[in-house]
């Protein structure tokens, strides 16, 4: 898709990933809207990228009303939108045999009821003349069987799920949809990861401008899935061939 002049909509907007891919998708000639819990960091990003390319939602994803009102708020700025973006996401750590449900389903809503509710928030204005493009920011632990992990893994699992069945049942009315596979980045995810110690950083993490750049460059060329690099695709491709090799 051609990005110039383009209304995007991005969850997950204030920090990291989310904030890199808005300082991204302005570079290209975009407009943004940016949704997130924290209005003081997403007033402050908007500030930035010029009140002419950038309005500030606050939003919580879980809340189906407000991301209804994000829609609207968008439609009302610029009239339309073209591209929606699901990065809002937050990480839960912990055995299966010791998984708090409670934050597990805190996690689920965010991860997963929070993108479908975008989703179908979206969809009607994405119906047009064009198409749009719905971009799901999801995980390579969804590909990958890594220990302490497995609440947040099913979590991206369903969003990888739901963005396969999208990309099928959308296709007659020219809705593509991408599904983004960020590996380990550099950002305050693991701080923010539930049941975690925080202060943990893995090593080799991609700095989140260019994973931003992947996303950018995956709304302009739209390839079903992106991966960071071809080791970790590679590392997907062997566990859904030898699902044991991996474990």
């Amino acid at each position: 898709m051609e990005l110039h002049d383009r209304v995007v909509v991005i969850t997950g907007a204030s920090m990291g990933i989310g904030a890199a891919t808005a300082r991204a998708f302005v570079a290209a000639g975009a407009n943004v809207v940016l949704a997130a819990r924290s209005g003081e960091a997403l007033a402050a990003l908007a500030n930035e990228l010029g009140p002419e390319r950038a309005l500030a939602v606050p939003t919580d994803i879980t809340d189906r009303a407000q991301v209804e009102a994000l829609v609207r708020q968008a439609l009302e700025r610029f009239g339309a939108i073209d591209i929606l973006v699901n990065n809002a996401g937050v990480g839960l750590s912990g055995s299966v045999a010791s998984l708090d449900p409670a934050a597990f389903q805190a996690i689920f809503a965010t991860n997963v009821l929070g993108p479908l509710y975008a989703m179908q928030a979206a969809i009607p204005h994405l119906r047009k003349p064009g198409g749009g493009l719905i971009i799901n920011v999801s995980s390579m632990v969804s590909k990958l069987p890594i220990p302490t992990i497995g609440g947040y893994r099913a979590t991206k699992t369903a969003l990888d799920a739901l963005s396969a069945n999208a990309r099928i049942e959308l296709r007659r009315d020219n809705i593509r949809v991408v599904t983004v596979l960020p590996g380990q980045t550099d950002t305050a995810f693991f701080k923010n990861t539930l049941g975690a110690s925080g202060g943990y950083q893995p090593p080799r993490a991609d700095p989140p401008e260019h994973v931003a750049q992947r996303i950018v460059a995956g709304a302009q060329h739209e390839p079903r899935v992106v991966y960071m690099n071809g080791g970790l695709r590679f590392a997907a491709f062997l566990s859904g061939l030898l699902p044991g090799t991996l474990e």
